[in-house]
């Protein structure tokens, strides 16, 4: 299929051949959002491929350490281009941190590459002819994914699946396959223009198009139903991260925050009503709510009766320490907040489960603790895990899963299995990354969680992008980037439950378990088809 300088990219040798494959692993990373052009991928793996196909060595030893590092040097271009907005956040306190910014955008994708480098270079051991090594491929790199995303509590980002949310159509499949699935999909198909000859190619578009046709089917039937009587009005107050935590200006940070959220707005004229769901971002509330009874009577004053605010804030819970004068534990936390017997009060709190290493936490602190360094293991700005997902029921309202910042990127691990929710909130802080591709990214996996689960998402986040999304992973509405203001909507109602909702993960191991019984067919095939051709 590919001729020319295209295909003898695959023939280089030396540094050439490296750098190609770096370069690669960088191009394929325009297939992530914001950019989204997923036809990059039917070039850049066929470089993979036939880079690791012209591999030459004496001993299953050399052959996997040579393929490791071919797989490394791709995946190291590709974390490398599509996280490099990691580094914004070191830039927040220049000062302390611009320093480290060369090393967080380096070692990070460095790490992360390690892992498909092994499980690929395994795979290459096992390199099968014609299609196999395709499917051999695909399956190794998938399996590399679904453990990124759980290896060290998990950092499922920019899986190659996600390419394939550039399309609303293409991606209504993860209703059924889940995000790793979609992954096992763009990796098949890519794939398959590495083989000579145009029979592949075409077979792979033709998926391409089935997919697109069932996504476009599912979507033409879709209702705009959404739960009566609900008014939904995010805020995105666009608070810059170097003055949310200034306490010169927390009563500020605060009046914005009432302003926004009472102005008139062009579907709620009057503002609030008893029947709005209003929705502040993560750590939204520079105070310890629960410890400023004047602050809960503002809030409670700002409500109308009946009307609820869903706000993220810190929550410390314990005594004062008598020996550093800290709080025992500190949470990320939604509150909700309401009237109850007509006073204010805090109706539900959700504490945050899924914590971000080094951000949220300090890795093996349990360890730390057991060997007697507390004072390291309870730096001040760590915080404590939550119980895990959770369905609150507040008031008249359909049962909702709270969900804060990155929580929402886990496949599978969005709502409580015990009790499946009508609908998803999701509070998140991105004005650490600055007008970066992370946001958008962000964002996708939202769309994303809401195929899967067939539940609407309504999103929260200081500096953008908020958006108030549907079960079918549809932006109703949204606020850019670096654009304060509201967004006043309905809210969506929930879809059937959708197979992934119901059987997780499992649908996409019988896809590899699939793939890896076909694999040895598909290339004895193609060594009876090369057989017949030589005859």
């Amino acid at each position: 299929m590919w001729a020319g300088p295209i295909y003898r990219l695959g023939s280089l040798t030396g540094w050439r051949r490296h750098l190609v494959t770096v370069l690669a692993g960088i191009v394929s990373a325009l297939a992530m959002p914001p950019v989204g052009l997923a036809p990059l991928l039917v070039v850049t793996i066929p470089v993979l491929i036939w880079h690791l196909d012209n591999i030459e060595a004496t001993s299953r030893r050399r052959l996997f350490r040579r393929a490791f590092a071919t797989v490394w040097l791709f995946s190291f271009g590709f974390f490398f281009a599509g996280l490099y907005w990691i580094g914004e956040a070191f830039l927040v306190d220049a000062e302390k941190f611009a320093l480290l910014m060369p090393f967080a955008v380096t070692l990070l994708p460095a790490g992360l590459a390690l892992i498909p480098a092994f499980v690929v270079g395994l795979g290459r051991l096992y390199w099968l002819p014609g299609y196999g090594r395709i499917m051999v491929l695909a399956i190794c790199w998938c399996v590399a994914e679904w453990l990124r995303g759980h290896i060290l509590t998990g950092f499922p980002w920019n899986l190659i699946g996600h390419a394939l949310t550039a399309s609303p159509a293409l991606m209504q499949v993860a209703a059924i396959t889940g995000a790793y699935g979609l992954s096992l999909i763009a990796m098949l198909v890519a794939g398959a223009f590495a083989l000579k000859g145009a029979r592949g190619p075409l077979i792979a578009t033709g998926v391409v198009v089935l997919l697109f046709a069932g996504g476009a089917w599912r979507l033409s039937g879709a209702a705009n139903e959404t739960v009566p009587d609900i008014q939904i009005r995010i805020v995105q107050p666009d608070i810059p991260q170097t003055a949310k935590w200034d306490p010169e200006a927390r009563a500020r940070i605060l009046r914005k925050y009432l302003s926004l959220s009472t102005s008139p707005g062009d579907d709620a004229p009057t503002g609030l009503t008893a029947q709005t769901i209003l929705v502040w971002p993560e750590s939204a509330l520079p105070y310890l709510l629960a410890r400023e009874p004047r602050l809960l009577d503002i809030l409670g004053d700002m409500l109308p009766p009946g009307a609820l605010l869903v706000t993220g804030g810190i929550r410390a819970d314990g005594n004062l320490s008598e020996s550093d004068g800290l709080f025992e534990h500190y949470y990320n936390s939604i509150y909700v907040i309401g009237h109850e017997g007509g006073q204010p009060s805090i109706l539900a709190v959700y504490d945050k489960f899924h914590l971000v290493p080094f951000g949220e936490y300090l890795p093996l602190r349990h360890l730390l603790s057991r060997i007697g360094l507390r004072k390291l293991s309870q730096l001040q700005g760590s915080f404590d895990e939550g119980p895990g997902p959770k369905t609150l029921h507040i008031g008249g309202v359909p049962p909702v899963s709270p969900l804060i910042c990155y929580e929402i990127i886990f496949s599978g691990a969005v709502t409580d299995p015990a009790e499946r929710p009508q609908w998803i909130v999701n509070v998140t802080n991105d004005a650490w990354f600055g007008h970066s591709a992370g946001p958008y990214q962000h964002l996708a996996q939202v769309r994303l969680r809401a195929v899967e689960e067939g539940l609407p998402v309504i999103r929260a986040a200081n500096t953008g992008v908020s958006a108030i999304v549907d079960g079918y992973g549809r932006v109703l509405d949204s606020r850019g980037l670096d654009r304060a203001g509201v967004i006043d909507g309905r809210l969506p109602k929930a879809l059937a439950m959708t197979p992934y909702a119901r059987f997780g993960d499992l649908i996409y191991f019988l896809m590899l378990l699939a793939a890896a019984a076909i694999a040895p067919l598909a290339s004895r095939c193609h060594s009876t088809a090369k057989r017949e051709t030589e005859v």
